[in-house]
Parts: structure tokens; sequence; C-alpha cells
């Protein structure tokens, strides 16, 4: 097993879930597929999603659902 980081392709806000009445789109311990969605940035009031790009279980979320972050930063870890 080894571990796989999701960076930001985008800077601006994520978020953990489409919507403020929606549950998360994944939490740790779930499973992934490479094109899931785990969660948007968004930028000047457009949302991209982003989507994992390996396939295995989700160890951590490195950044807060809501906070600013920078291009590149690593949003998710995943154990591959």
């Amino acid at each position: 097993m080894s571990k796989h980081e999701v960076k930001a392709m985008l800077p601006g806000v994520f978020y953990r879930k489409p919507s403020p009445s929606e549950p998360n789109y994944k939490e740790v311990g779930d499973s992934v597929a490479k094109g899931d969605v785990i969660g948007l940035i968004e930028v000047m009031k457009s949302f991209h999603p982003v989507a994992s790009d390996a396939d295995g279980t989700i160890t951590a979320f490195t950044v807060d659902n809501e906070e600013a972050i920078a291009p590149g930063v690593t949003l998710v870890e995943i154990e591959t």
C-alpha cells in the first residue's frame, strides 16, 4: 500500500459537500474510485469539482471545509 495525495488545481475555497444542507461527498475511511467527486473548489462564485485521481481509501482530509486554499495544496490523502 502507498499514499497518494490529491492536490488543489486552483486557488479558492474548498468545500467537502455540494451544499450546506447536504452530507459530505466522502469521509475518512471511505473507499474512492478514480473519478469520484470528493469536494469542490469555489472561485469567484464558480464551483469546480475535485475528483479522486486514484483508487483506494481516504485516510485524511488535510484542509477543513470552507478553508481558503492555494494551487498545489494537498486536499486529501488516499491509501492505494
